[in-house]
């Protein structure tokens, strides 16, 4: 028995599938003829598999923290820390670590996670320096032509066993022309305690200055806390209180107590 064929240059005897023409089989059966088996033809069913949906990352849960933690860090990403972020730049990152902290595989409880807070953190955005100062939604020192200070990095260093937590800041101070900038880093010492399943309270200590650059050989300037009775009613004591929303190995995000989102990563 010959096999089916479209035209006589696809008859064949060999060991060569032919497809039968949609007019004589509308199910799309494989025809296979061999010289081999007396000629026989045989018929092979075949199924249509249809290609693999598009995943959206935004619906998808715990298995999927990389990817969103790539997404967080992009949406912050060219903001300089926040200070040059958008209302829309606001939201974007808002709607980024929300998405994050839902697909975490637990809540943070900090009574089993508190090694991983141990070690110095970078800040790479921060909600507060939206407000174009350096205290964020607390009274702080404006940037702009006012006050020509340049933030540079900012770090938390965390230490669990001493309680230990020191806001980092490396600014950049303006001089007047022929002088140059003065480069400093300050140090906001705190002390720390765990107030809740995921919440810190940072009580300020003191403030020390380390001047950088061609002012390096300068003594450290240490700015102690004023006592209570001395202190304005209204002044801002540094202290607070925040809550861990999401934390791994090298990534924690924070959310303060008048709202503030931060995002860090250890440095």
């Amino acid at each position: 028995m010959a096999a089916p064929s479209w035209s006589s240059c696809c008859a064949s005897t060999s060991t060569r599938p032919l497809l039968s023409p949609p007019s004589i089989s509308k199910s799309r059966k494989l025809w296979w003829t061999s010289s081999g088996s007396g000629g026989k033809t045989r018929q092979l069913s075949i199924r249509a598999v249809a290609a693999p949906a598009a995943v959206d990352y935004a619906d998808t849960g715990a298995g999927d923290v990389p990817s969103l933690k790539i997404k967080l860090l992009s949406a912050v990403s060219g903001l300089n820390r926040g200070l040059a972020a958008s209302q829309e730049d606001l939201e974007r990152a808002d709607t980024a670590a929300r998405q994050l902290e839902a697909a975490a595989p637990a809540p943070v409880d900090l009574a089993k996670d508190l090694d991983k807070l141990q070690g110095r953190w970078r800040l790479v955005y921060s909600s507060a320096f939206s407000s174009r100062t350096l205290g964020g939604s607390r009274p702080g020192p404006p940037t702009g032509r006012l006050l020509p200070i340049t933030l540079g990095q900012v770090f938390q260093r965390i230490d669990v066993v001493s309680e230990d937590f020191d806001n980092i800041v490396e600014l950049e101070l303006g001089a007047p022309w022929p002088l140059p900038p003065i480069e400093a880093t300050a140090t906001l010492a705190h002390k720390f305690e765990i107030t809740g399943t995921a919440s810190i309270k940072i009580n300020f200590d003191k403030t020390t200055v380390k001047t950088k650059g061609n002012l390096s050989q300068l003594p450290l300037l240490e700015v102690p806390r004023l006592p209570d009775n001395l202190r304005p009613p209204t002044s801002n004591t540094g202290s607070g209180e925040f809550e861990v929303t999401y934390l791994d190995d090298d990534t924690r995000v924070t959310r303060g107590d008048r709202g503030e989102l931060r995002v860090f990563v250890i440095s």
